[in-house]
């Protein structure tokens, strides 16, 4: 009843095209039977034409159910004359009526498919939109524990399930009960004896679509997990295929996916076969009641029982039952497509739960600009149940440069991490201008902050729109003034399209040194009053990093630098070195004094060729 109730809010989140789809199923339901109950007077007209002779004019006396009557007297009274006549017109007329019956069901029905594709890709768009906002707010944390890949499954794989279930909620609550509730008053109406009979199927139906459910659910969620492993294998296999072909690792990767592939496919049968048992099993048990049907009214009609059902009845009787069976192999559809969605859906509320973790205060503070300094106080701050940080204190002042070096895993990236916000701190504070960072809204925080990393992020886009990323106000004499800053101008110039060349997908059509300048572009374009440069030059060749290293220069004067650094030549003129151990400070000062000092830092830079 729960994932109904949640299925049902998704549908009706577009009431217009909702209720018009509901409308137009109604209507299908009600012409689909009048183009069966027709046929009974074509078969008193084949087989008793004397049946129709002797009808009153019919007169409508008001009121909505004798408005149906007073219709299906006058039909038969058209006949009558008809059939007095030439009873040739009587049967044009009976083809034409079922003709036109027929006409307006497919009408109706296409009219209801008309505005309910309309309602499900609009429910599909807003449950990717959500998932992609929620994707972009989650912690960094959330994409160290989680596969992109399982993300994107989520967001195709997983809605297109929900897409599925958008109609299956329409038929199973407004349209296949309502069929079932018209066939079933008109199949009283023929023959209440029958009808009794035929009731049997329904609680044996329930049964059996139940029992299955529970299953398919079970197994869906399972399919949904794997199909998310393989979209993760695929992604890691793309964006890692210069080291699979340099380690011959092609069989190796090959077999892996195989094997992961396999299972899927294993699970993705086990599905099918479960959700598409419900139907054939259910026209089998309704075939079986419609035999037993056609053997109690064949009783009937050779004891010559003609008061309760005539041969034409009975024969109209069991085409009208058997549009009984459609709505009840309809609503096992549905079941099975909710159960299975069900599954994809708590695997899309597990995103849009997921605690965010970085939240604003309810009135945020405005940062304009660094006018005094950064501060650490004790801060410390663990990842999972281990401590990155420990106890780390400095000072940043404005204009001023500090530098973090240590070995890998020292806790360097972290601090440049806790300043942005992208993680809070588990213990101590980060100040700027004497506020807690904590205070501030996200939006200025980050618009006060210009981050230019070893890898190279950029995106599919023109050369001009990787500069100005995030911002549609900018002018191309600023783009091109950020682009010369950087030195990236004249390689730009030389690009097929200049400025409007698409750069490729992560812009890998271009060297590392003219990817990194971009990135410098786009941080000077920004004018942040702080920079964090996360060694920026440390994947670079020779040359390459003597270019960039102008660039930084021209980027950082006049701005207070957060610098990790690899290579120790970059870091001399610092105002502060702070050497990183096990996520604590060991060593702090100027770069003479830290020579002079014969310790840690002395040693890293001895290892790089540097003595004094």
């Amino acid at each position: 009843m729960k994932s109904i109730l949640a299925f049902h809010k998704y549908t009706f989140s577009y009431k217009a095209p909702a209720i018009l789809t509901i409308f137009y199923n109604l209507l299908f339901v009600i012409f689909n039977l009048i183009s069966m109950i027709l046929f009974i007077p074509f078969l008193q007209l084949i087989f008793r034409p004397g049946q129709i002779t002797n009808l009153p004019k019919p007169i409508y006396n008001g009121g909505f159910t004798d408005f149906f009557i007073y219709c299906k007297d006058l039909y038969n009274y058209t006949m009558q004359e008809m059939v007095k006549e030439d009873p040739k017109y009587a049967l044009l007329f009976v083809c034409i009526s079922v003709l036109v019956a027929f006409f307006l069901k497919n009408l109706t029905r296409y009219g209801a498919i008309w505005y309910q594709s309309q309602l499900r890709m609009a429910v599909v768009r807003d449950v990717k939109d959500k998932i992609f906002s929620k994707a972009m707010k989650l912690p960094l944390s959330f994409y160290t524990e989680e596969r992109k890949g399982d993300l994107m499954s989520r967001m195709n794989s997983d809605v297109g399930e929900i897409e599925i279930a958008v109609v299956a909620i329409l038929e199973l609550i407004y349209r296949e009960p309502i069929a079932i509730i018209i066939t079933v008053g008109s199949l009283l109406y023929i023959s209440p004896q029958l009808t009794l009979i035929s009731f049997i199927l329904l609680p044996v139906s329930a049964f059996v679509i139940s029992r299955i459910g529970k299953s398919l659910k079970r197994t869906a969620k399972l399919q949904q997990e794997q199909n998310g492993i393989v979209f993760s294998t695929i992604e890691e296999a793309l964006g890692g295929i210069k080291i699979i072909k340099a380690f011959n690792a092609i069989p190796f990767m090959t077999e892996r996916f195989r094997k992961i592939n396999l299972r899927h496919q294993q699970l993705v049968t086990r599905t099918f076969r479960k959700k598409d048992l419900s139907p054939p099993l259910n026209e089998f048990l309704g075939a079986a009641v419609m035999i037993c049907l056609v053997w109690f009214g064949g009783v009937m009609i050779l004891n010559n029982d003609a008061d309760s059902l005539t041969g034409e009845e009975f024969i109209t009787f069991i085409i009208v039952f058997s549009q009984l069976l459609r709505p009840i192999q309809g609503i096992a559809t549905a079941v099975g497509n909710l159960n299975k969605a069900e599954a994809s859906r708590d695997r899309i509320n597990e995103i849009l739960d997921t605690n965010e973790s970085i939240y604003e205060t309810e009135n945020p503070k405005k940062l304009h600009g660094l006018k005094n300094d950064i501060r650490l106080e004790g801060v410390s701050f663990k990842y999972k149940d281990e401590w990155v940080l420990k106890n780390i204190n400095f000072d940043l002042k404005r204009g001023k440069t500090i530098a973090l070096v240590g070995e890998s895993g020292s806790g360097k990236s972290t601090i440049a991490d806790l300043l942005p916000r992208f993680y809070d701190v588990n213990e101590g504070a980060i100040y700027i201008d004497d506020i807690n960072i904590k205070e501030y809204g996200l939006e200025d925080l980050h618009k006060n902050i210009g981050i230019v990393s070893q890898e190279s992020i950029l995106f599919n886009d023109t050369v001009r729109n990787n500069i100005a990323f995030g911002r549609d106000d900018v002018s191309m004499e600023l783009i091109v003034k950020a682009a010369k800053i950087a030195h990236a101008d004249s390689f730009i110039d030389q690009l097929e399209n200049g400025y409007d060349t698409v750069i490729g997908e992560r812009g890998n059509k271009l060297s590392g040194g003219q990817k990194q300048r971009l990135s410098i572009a786009r941080a000077v374009l920004k004018d942040p009053s702080i920079l964090i440069l996360d060694e920026a030059t440390s994947a670079l060749d020779t040359e390459s990093e003597r270019i960039v290293q102008g660039a930084l220069d021209e980027l950082m004067k006049d701005r207070t630098s957060l610098i990790i650094a690899h290579r120790m030549s970059t870091i001399i003129n610092a105002d502060e070195i702070l050497v990183l151990s096990k996520g604590q400070i060991i060593e702090r000062g100027k770069h003479r004094d830290l020579i002079a000092l014969g310790g840690t830092y002395a040693n890293l830079c001895g290892l790089q060729g540097i003595f004094n």
